[in-house]
């Protein structure tokens, strides 16, 4: 949380150049844009298929009417481009290796090197999804010698695609063999065929389109059903034609899974043949022709070089954000850990002090500073909180060069102990050093000029300062204007992300921030740390962080309670927000050098801060891009549950800080929306800030808008979110 802002002294600065406005503009956008595409790319290319035998069962039982009895009864190679189709088989003693699904690059070149040392050819039918995603593999068979054949792009059954489907299908996969090796393949194998005697009259339209396109299409005489991982000898033995001396297209898989029992029947099927008088060919051997591939045009191969390469980015890039995943779930999780642990701690141990017996007694009156710019529509409600204060109390008003009659509107109230003074606009860092000078006793309680305290807010706010070590205090700061859902998206945020913080950052002896809504200090300490600076854009960041370097304690009281009022539309959210990121960024990189001195505020606070407050959120927008990735691509249950679970530990980290801070649980039902619409904002916000911050722009102050709408709820029963 952060003070309200004022203008800066003087001359506004001057409007960033074109090119830093669109280094914070267009980058955002480009690197969404980039994120996006290559998910799209990886999540296409390599959505998991099912395997030929998953779609054997639903090929089953079908009908072979309209197949042509030349075609069910004749040879599994077809040629269905001629009228009648021509068939072939395999000549007498001739065996065709024939592998599916793959390249794989675990499977693929232990099969090659079997083939290759007995120098036996092969028939790889590629999907393209595979050859996109591993060229290399490709280009290493087509160098041994093998035969290339198209098993489609993301092996669907063709049977149940339109023709337009179909032929996208083969084109990306012919892409994909450009983009790899240069090559092209007239040679098909429909996935979830078999023998020609399976087919039906679906799958035989197709292969009349295939035909008609100029494919070799290209079925089997033995399954082995290697797929059902049976065993070597089982696989070898299936191999092997059922009828000796004659010629066979035996159907293996390089790709689908566990394929170690393939290549160790192909240890000892090849040799067997061989011994048995057998020799090896390819299909284009078959059909008369000398190769069923050939060489891709340059178009072609820049189209498939373009489009393996974005594969290839594509497949890297989704590996880099996966293990940035796992590190921003383990910080999320630690963070829920930590914070749940620290804070159910510090309630355990503020619940102990009462019974330790009366302490030092708290300090006598304290002055109130309150910087006000333009807020006559929230002056008098602040004013009258502080003045039923139970705490004696000097109210000092800076009016920082307001033009709406704001010092006048408090001069009129007439309230006792309030003085009011004028000053020219210079900033709210001046006006509060203006109101420090100004004041009458050495505890001064900072609050924002939207701020309105409960009675005994003062009071414990200052209770800490009977430690003659402790420099400043925290106050619990809620949001008092809760209608509507932006109002509950912040008052979720501001009780579990804010005040949950500070119990473990109080436990930790290292609170990175006194909120400019509800802080007090030790004037001695002001003065020691060199009082409030104009340096940064979060001057109760900046001014804390010098405190702790200066030596002082800052302690955090969960029940001097402040109610604030948060923006009331997301254009203000937005503006508030990037100036607080903007600021804590600035605040952190001029006490960096706190990280080498003494003191937990270095050794702790810092590395907090640069990891839960910056690095974490910059990286939290994965879980929802692999969450909608997931959902598109993968197993959407699966992914709707991982979300769910991620929903489930940030629901119960904030029913357990609603639950200190006393807070009723039924604003909770809109934590779901927050997290899908709310957060999305914080990310571009602090993305943005980042940004600002690498450009070295140094923005300006950015008045929000105040409707003066902020109400104390009851106590006991109240209803906070109806206010």
């Amino acid at each position: 949380m952060r003070g309200r802002p004022h203008p800066p002294a003087g001359p506004p600065p001057a409007a960033p150049g074109s090119r830093r406005r669109w280094f914070r503009t267009v980058v955002p956008l480009v690197l969404l844009a980039f994120v996006v595409s290559v998910l799209a790319v990886e999540g296409y290319t390599s959505r998991g298929f099912a395997g030929d035998h998953e779609g054997r069962g639903e090929r089953a039982g079908r009908s072979g009417a309209g197949v042509p009895q030349e075609i069910t009864e004749g040879g599994p190679v077809v040629d269905a481009g001629h009228d009648p189709p021509r068939t072939y088989r395999a000549p007498a003693r001739t065996v065709v290796l024939t592998f599916d699904d793959g390249p794989d690059p675990a499977w693929t070149p232990r099969i090659r090197a079997v083939l290759d040392r007995h120098d036996v050819p092969g028939t790889f039918f590629v999907t393209g999804r595979q050859t996109a995603r591993h060229p290399d593999l490709v280009r290493d068979l087509i160098r041994s010698g093998h035969e290339i054949g198209v098993h489609t792009f993301s092996h669907p059954d063709l049977a149940t695609q339109s023709e337009d489907a179909v032929d996208r299908e083969l084109a990306f996969t012919q892409l994909a063999l450009a983009g790899a090796a240069g090559v092209h393949s007239s040679l098909v194998r429909m996935p979830y065929s078999s023998t020609t005697g399976a087919l039906d009259g679906p799958s035989w339209a197709v292969a009349r389109h295939l035909g008609e396109k100029g494919y070799v299409l290209a079925f089997v005489d033995q399954d082995t059903r290697d797929w059902s991982r049976p065993g070597a000898r089982a696989i070898a033995d299936a191999a092997v034609p059922k009828v000796p001396g004659r010629g066979t297209i035996v159907l293996l898989h390089d790709s689908g899974g566990d394929r170690s029992q393939t290549v160790r029947a192909l240890q000892t099927l090849v040799p067997r043949l061989k011994a048995d008088g057998y020799r090896f060919s390819t299909v284009a051997e078959l059909v008369g022709a000398e190769r069923l591939t050939g060489g891709a045009g340059t178009a072609e191969r820049w189209q498939g070089w373009v489009f393996v390469t974005a594969v290839t980015v594509s497949g890297t890039t989704v590996s880099v954000l996966g293990a940035l995943l796992l590190v921003v779930g383990g910080l999320v999780l630690a963070r829920c850990v930590l914070m749940l642990g620290l804070a159910h701690r510090h309630a355990r141990l503020a619940r102990r002090r009462p019974c330790a017996g009366p302490g030092p007694p708290v300090p006598g009156p304290v002055s109130v500073v309150v910087p006000a710019y333009n807020e006559v529509v929230c002056i008098g409600k602040t004013l009258r909180s502080l003045a039923a204060s139970d705490h004696p109390v000097e109210i000092v008003v800076v009016d920082d060069g307001s033009d709406d009659g704001t010092a006048d509107a408090a001069e009129a109230l007439g309230l006792p102990g309030v003085t009011v003074v004028r000053t020219p606009n210079r900033g709210k860092a001046a006006a509060l050093n203006t109101g420090v000078l100004r004041a009458s006793h050495d505890i001064v309680v900072m609050l924002d000029a939207d701020t309105v305290f409960e009675p005994s807010t003062v009071r414990r706010l200052v209770e800490p300062f009977a430690d003659p070590s402790v420099g400043a205090t925290a106050g619990n700061a809620k949001v008092g204007n809760r209608h509507g859902m932006l109002g509950r998206w912040q008052h979720i945020e501001y009780v579990m992300g804010f005040n949950l913080d500070r119990r473990m950052y109080d436990l930790l002896r290292c609170m990175p921030t006194v909120p400019g809504a509800v802080g007090a200090f030790r004037v001695t300490a002001l003065r020691r740390a060199g009082m409030l600076s104009g340096d940064t854009l979060a001057e109760d960041t900046d001014l804390t962080m010098a405190l702790h370097r200066a030596g002082w304690e800052v302690h955090y009281a969960e029940h001097a309670v402040a109610w604030t009022e948060a923006p009331g539309s997301l254009r203000q959210l937005w503006r508030q927000r990037y100036r607080w990121s903007y600021g804590t960024m600035q605040a952190a990189w001029k006490h960096r050098h706190a990280l080498v001195e003494r003191g937990h505020a270095g050794r702790f606070g810092l590395p907090l801060l640069a990891v839960f407050q910056i690095l974490t959120p910059l990286l939290a927008p994965l879980i929802d891009l692999l969450t909608l990735y997931g959902l598109v691509f993968g197993n959407a249950a699966l992914t709707l549950l991982a979300w769910c679970g991620v929903l489930a530990v940030q629901g119960v980290c904030a029913a357990y800080a609603f639950r200190l801070d006393g807070e009723p649980l039924r604003p909770l039902w809109a934590l779901p929306l927050q997290q899908v619409v709310y957060r999305q904002v914080m990310y571009l916000v602090l993305v943005q800030a980042c940004l600002t911050a690498l450009s070295g722009y140094r923005l300006p102050w950015q008045r929000l808008k105040r409707k003066g709408n902020v109400v104390v709820p009851p106590r006991g029963g109240g209803l906070p979110y109806e206010v």
